[in-house]
């Protein structure tokens, strides 16, 4: 079964990486969080392909895709759905809303109020939405690849920590090399290669890798070491507010993920290290002297911290 799963993996790479250039470690979160059943947020400069990853994951799967733009006077319905009136029938109809989807891509999530962005919750860590009472199931997988501008001030909002929290990584694009770029220009020339990928997964595949991630082993060694540097951030002066226990579990599914894609059936130390950072770092809330510290400052007090913890032999 790991196997199996590290053949999607890969070919979910593969595909991806056809449009999204020279970006292997994005591409790479992106399918280590599909695989762990979690959601990824996408944190960077307009215009360097967040959207574009988005929708070329979204492509690569058989499934549905649905993107919603984030903005001020966004409400919650808009997302969820809502109840509304039948005059041939003369009742009320739930008319699914937006996160009905296999993959939602959330844009610009920052630009929406705290109301509107607390809709996505409950469908982020139940797979399911409430409205008037009724339950509604989402469609299987689910994931919620979010983006935002951290740059950007005016007509934005913080995302509070309850929704950090259900976010397995924050990862960051970059600007691609000059070589790079310079593909980019040649193949956009045309018009969005994106627009031209085909599914190379089916929905099942993603499910049964999904199956085989939580099958992959975790020596007992390790989860104490994974235990560890989740303590470690919540006993020491660097950070006010550390990891929760949601975040451990997530931490833990999503060092399960990356060994499939190593085409593992195991973890190693390696994948507690490199996970480590992007999936810890938005957890917490620097303290004291780091309080306001930029994103780069936490990410390199959160390595410094797992660099001191001891690796078990």
């Amino acid at each position: 079964m790991p196997q199996q799963a590290f053949e999607t993996a890969k070919r979910l790479a593969h595909n991806v990486e056809k449009v999204v250039l020279g970006k292997a470690d994005v591409v790479r979160s992106l399918v280590v969080t599909l695989l762990a059943g979690e959601h990824v947020l996408l944190e960077d400069v307009p215009g360097v392909g967040k959207t574009l990853a988005a929708k070329a994951l979204a492509k690569s799967i058989e499934g549905k895709f649905t993107r919603l733009q984030f903005t001020p006077d966004l409400l919650p319905s808009d997302i969820t759905g809502s109840m509304l009136y039948r005059t041939d029938t003369r009742d009320f109809e739930f008319v699914q809303g937006p996160v009905f989807a296999n993959v939602l891509l959330a844009d610009e999530i920052n630009r929406a109020p705290p109301r509107t962005q607390s809709a996505l919750l409950e469908a982020m860590s139940e797979g399911q939405v409430s409205v008037d009472g009724v339950t509604h199931t989402l469609p299987t997988p689910f994931i919620v690849v979010a983006t935002q501008n951290p740059y950007e001030f005016e007509g934005t909002y913080s995302l509070p920590e309850s929704q950090m929290d259900r976010f397995l990584m924050r990862s960051s694009i970059g600007y691609p090399i000059r070589q790079v770029e310079r593909e980019v220009m040649r193949t956009h020339r045309m018009g969005e290669p994106v627009d031209q990928l085909q599914p190379v997964v089916s929905l099942s595949e993603v499910q049964e890798a999904q199956a085989a991630v939580r099958q992959v082993l975790f020596d007992d060694r390790l989860v104490d070491y994974l235990l560890d540097v989740v303590a470690g951030t919540r006993s020491t002066d660097i950070f006010r507010v550390g990891v929760s226990t949601r975040g451990a579990l997530s931490f833990y599914r999503g060092c399960q993920a990356r060994a499939v894609t190593a085409g593992r059936d195991h973890v190693i130390p390696d994948d507690i290290k490199e996970m480590a950072v992007p999936a810890l770092s938005h957890r917490v809330i620097p303290e004291g002297i780091f309080q306001g510290a930029s994103r780069q400052g936490v990410e390199e007090q959160m390595e410094q911290l797992v660099n001191s913890i001891p690796v078990p032999m």
